[in-house]
């Protein structure tokens, strides 16, 4: 089949799963648009679930064991897929992040993933492990998601990147001195490339900042718009560009409040110097 993409059980709960709704469904020699009208949704949404850019709901979970006469099989399968380490919606944008050609992102207390060390990546899901809000697994996880953004920006042509982070993600101590000192060298190399922008949004903005969640705007190969909101406990994907705009202009306001790059460069050395 044309453009069937290739699936890797091993990849994560989500591929596991997809894999084995694609297996059932050759099984049976239905399209994806003959699975999606025996569940009652597209086959769009079945593509999504297939391939991991959608989780499965408990009710689509349900709604495939029926057409199947599989049990509960999927459904406790699917159970697997939503107790993953990453947050509703995160996984989905990953996908559409890897083939952006510009990403802003604005990040509040932590520095965001696309600039972690794997040291910092580690010594923050190690606490996370520690107040037990994670297992290790789930630790592991989220490193290596970490490891992977990183490598799909890495491409030719380079995707633009702007970002911009509140002040105390470089204030917040993680792990020990050198922990901290690799993480700010990493932040002042990512300055120095030429299709980045690096800035910070200083304590002193206060009620200017006109966000408080962080927050991701990725601009597509077709120009089209999308963001990525997240709270504690769950994401928001916004396709629709007409409703990314005003969140865009927003952004343009964070940036021309925050501190200039070479401000912000200055502020990261001081900082750096305070732990050496």
């Amino acid at each position: 089949m044309v453009n069937r993409k290739e699936l890797d059980p091993e990849e994560s709960p989500g591929a596991r799963f997809g894999q084995r709704l694609r297996a059932l469904r050759d099984e049976r020699g239905w399209t994806q648009d003959d699975l999606g009208e025996r569940m009652g949704c597209s086959g769009t949404h079945i593509s999504a679930v297939e391939t991991g850019r959608r989780p499965p709901t408990t009710r689509f979970a349900k709604s495939a064991d029926r057409v199947f006469g599989t049990g509960d099989r999927l459904e406790r399968q699917s159970s697997a897929v939503r107790h993953t380490a990453l947050i509703e919606g995160f996984p989905e944008y990953v996908t559409h992040e890897a083939r952006a050609t510009e990403v802003r992102l604005y990040e509040v207390g932590v520095i965001p993933g696309l600039l972690q060390t794997p040291e910092y990546a580690a010594t923050l899901e190690a606490d996370a492990v520690r107040r037990e809000a994670i297992t290790p697994e789930q630790a592991d996880e989220r490193v290596q998601l970490v490891a992977k953004r990183q490598a799909t920006l890495v491409r030719s042509p380079s995707p633009l990147i702007f970002a911009v982070l509140d002040e105390g993600c470089i204030r917040r101590p993680m792990g020990d001195p050198a922990v901290m000192d690799a993480q700010f060298a990493r932040l002042l190399e990512f300055a120095e490339l030429p299709n980045t922008v690096l800035q910070v949004a200083p304590f002193s903005m206060g009620a200017r900042r006109p966000f408080n969640l962080p927050l991701y705007i990725l601009t597509l190969p077709d120009r089209s718009l999308m963001s990525y909101a997240e709270s504690a406990h769950r994401g928001h994907l916004e396709r629709e560009s007409t409703f990314v705009l005003p969140v865009l202009t927003a952004y343009h306001q964070l940036q021309a409040e925050a501190l200039s790059q070479a401000a912000s460069v200055a502020v990261i050395e001081q900082v750096r110097k305070g732990i050496s």
